[in-house]
This record gives structure tokens, C-alpha cells and sequence, in this order.
């Protein structure tokens, strides 16, 4: 079998021979340090590596010699040389990526900057694996739960409203203390959200696609709606969550309920949640809608009760940077033949 050597950039330049295809298996357990990253001119022998050109990037740190480090431009088309790309490290949704990988034959590896992976799953070549950033940007997005959480709960975007037209106008509000929480899709997000929720002294209910102990299997959704003050949406989209919060599961929200949504648009029935916006029965903070960009006619904009946010929960500079040590990190372990951690496995 033919063996190809790289250095070992974490082991004093040691060479470790390996097959050229590769078996990954999943691991999670992650620990890159960050140091400054320097393009590498594009060389067709070295293993050819992707990345996006914004702030953070830099966080990939010192790289192996047999890497040839490559940046995406933000706008122009990318080059022709991106074509030998072998790891690939796509910006969230780029437009210009799907037409690209049928042509990508050297691919091997695709590594994105966020949890989400849905846009690539149907676009995904065969014998290219897929990884995910997960648990980079855990804190972000339960950050902006918990903001707007207590934003809706004091009625902080009410208030604004009118102070900006002026007008000193009592707006009743309400204690999150002794509010009971639903968090559908418990994981790291999840518990991460969990664990910035309990000073308030919150009740929380968790469910996920399966039961385990402590936590309710999606099946229960429709016994234990009715039970939540707060519902916080964190579900990966998947054939079986898509449309899940549909007409029927959003009537059995109790009146005056929060629903939070910084999951996927499509999860939720967007028609029915703007009727019961309309009618004043509940109310809802939105970091994804469907379709998105939400267009500037869409009566959502200006349904009662509503907070809107464009896709920026995970989006924040210590994340960027987090994502990107994961990016250096796993082209580290691909270099070494180590397993990948992050490894995207029945959809997510």
C-alpha cells in the first residue's frame, strides 16, 4: 500500500507514515491552542486547506509544513486552484460552494464554522466527511436566550418603543423567577442555556430526540407545552424536526408563553405562530425564520409580541476564535491520521 509522510507540527517535526485513505471515527474531546496563522503559497503537493478570509481566522495557529493554507475571498469568485482543495472550511451557507464540489475530486474533509450543517447535507459528496463545530459557540447562543428571555419578560423592546416616540407610558412586565423553561433540543447548547438560567430560579424541563434520565423524549412535546411558561427551541433541522412545531403542537403553548426559537426557521409553522402572534395569545423571540432573510413585506415584522434577530446568537468574536482553533486543531489530528472530533453522523 502506497504511504505518503507528513510532519508532525506538535511533535518536534517527527514524519508518521499513514495510508492515504483514511477511516475516521467520531471523538469529541478537542484542545487547540491559538497562535498567528500565515497564508502558505497554494502548492498542488501538500495537503491544500480552505478557509474563510474574516476576523478570527488567524486562531488555526501554526500549522504542519505539509499544509498549504488558503484563504476564501468574501466576495470574488474563488479561484481555480480552490478546485484541489483536500480539507475545506466553508463560511456559513456561501453561495458559491455548491457549485463548486462536484468539481473538488480531491476533496476529502469539510469542516464548518457553526453547529448547523443542513444546507451541505444534501450537497454532500460521497467519501467526503462532514464535521461540525459544535460546542464552539454554546455560550453565544445561550447568551442571546437568556437576553431575550428577560428582554420579552420586561417587555424591554415595548419600552423602546416608546422612548423613541417619546412617551412615559407604564408597560406591565413580569419576574422569570418561578417560570418554568422547556428546552426542546437538549444538548451542549442546552445545557449550557440550563446553566445560565438557574440563578433565576427557573423550573426547566428538557427534551431531546431521545429519552434519558432527566430528560423527556420529543414524543411527550405535546403533554408538556402546556406546562411551560418559556419554550427555547435549540433542534437541529432534520427531516423529522422539520415543521415539528406545527399548528396543532403551537395551540397547546399556554396563553401568554414565550417561544424562543434559535434552532432553524423551518421547525416551527411560521403561518401558524403568526396567527397566534396576531390574536395576542403568545408571544416569540426569532433569531431564524423561514424563509431567510426574512423578507421586508413579511407581516411577521410587524406581528405583536415579537423580537427579531438575524441569525447572530452564535455570532460573537470569541466564538469566531473558537471555531477556528477547531479548524487547526482537526487539520492537526487529519495530518497525524488521528479520528476527527465532530464528525456529523445521521444529520447532525
Amino acid at each position: 500500500m502506497q504511504r505518503r509522510h507528513l510532519v508532525d507540527g506538535r511533535s518536534g517535526g517527527a514524519h508518521l507514515p499513514w495510508p492515504r485513505s483514511r477511516i475516521w471515527r467520531l471523538r469529541s474531546d478537542l484542545g487547540a491552542h491559538a497562535s498567528a496563522v500565515v497564508e502558505t503559497p497554494y502548492t498542488p503537493d501538500k495537503v491544500n486547506v480552505w478557509i474563510p478570509d474574516r476576523p478570527g481566522s488567524e486562531a488555526v495557529g501554526e500549522l504542519p509544513e505539509g499544509v498549504s493554507l488558503n484563504l476564501i475571498p468574501r466576495e470574488e469568485e474563488l479561484p481555480d486552484e480552490a478546485l484541489d482543495a483536500e480539507f475545506l472550511v466553508p463560511g456559513a451557507r456561501d453561495t458559491r460552494i455548491p457549485a463548486l464540489l462536484p468539481r473538488m475530486k480531491a476533496l476529502r474533509v469539510i469542516q464548518t464554522l457553526s453547529a448547523g450543517v443542513d444546507w451541505l447535507l444534501p450537497i454532500l459528496p460521497d467519501g467526503v466527511t462532514l464535521c461540525d463545530a459544535a460546542g464552539t459557540r454554546d455560550a453565544a447562543v445561550a447568551e442571546w436566550v437568556v437576553a431575550v428571555i428577560l428582554a420579552s419578560t420586561k417587555r424591554l423592546s415595548e419600552l423602546r418603543d416608546s422612548q423613541r416616540e417619546h412617551r412615559w407610558e407604564w408597560q406591565g412586565s413580569h419576574e422569570l423567577a418561578g417560570s418554568t423553561v422547556l428546552i426542546l433540543g437538549y444538548g451542549a447548547i442546552g445545557a449550557a442555556t440550563e446553566r445560565r438560567l438557574e440563578p433565576f430560579g427557573v423550573e426547566l424541563i428538557r427534551v431531546a430526540r431521545r429519552a434519558r434520565a432527566g430528560v423527556h423524549a420529543v414524543e411527550d412535546l405535546g403533554e408538556l407545552l402546556a406546562l411551560a411558561d418559556v419554550v427555547v427551541v435549540l433542534l437541529p433541522l432534520t427531516p423529522e424536526t422539520t415543521g415539528l412545531l406545527d399548528a396543532e403542537l403551537l395551540a397547546r403553548l399556554r396563553p401568554g408563553a414565550l417561544l424562543v426559537n434559535a434552532a432553524r426557521g423551518p421547525v416551527i409553522d411560521m403561518g401558524a405562530l403568526r396567527e397566534l402572534l396576531g390574536a395576542g395569545r403568545i408571544r416569540a423571540a426569532l433569531d431564524v425564520t423561514d424563509p431567510e432573510p426574512l423578507p421586508p413585506g413579511d407581516p411577521m415584522w410587524d406581528a405583536p409580541g415579537v423580537l427579531i434577530t438575524p441569525h447572530l446568537a452564535g455570532d460573537t468574536p470569541a466564538a469566531d476564535r473558537r471555531a477556528f482553533e477547531l479548524v487547526g486543531e482537526q487539520v492537526r489530528r487529519y495530518l497525524r491520521g488521528e479520528p476527527l472530533a465532530n464528525v456529523v453522523k445521521h444529520g447532525y
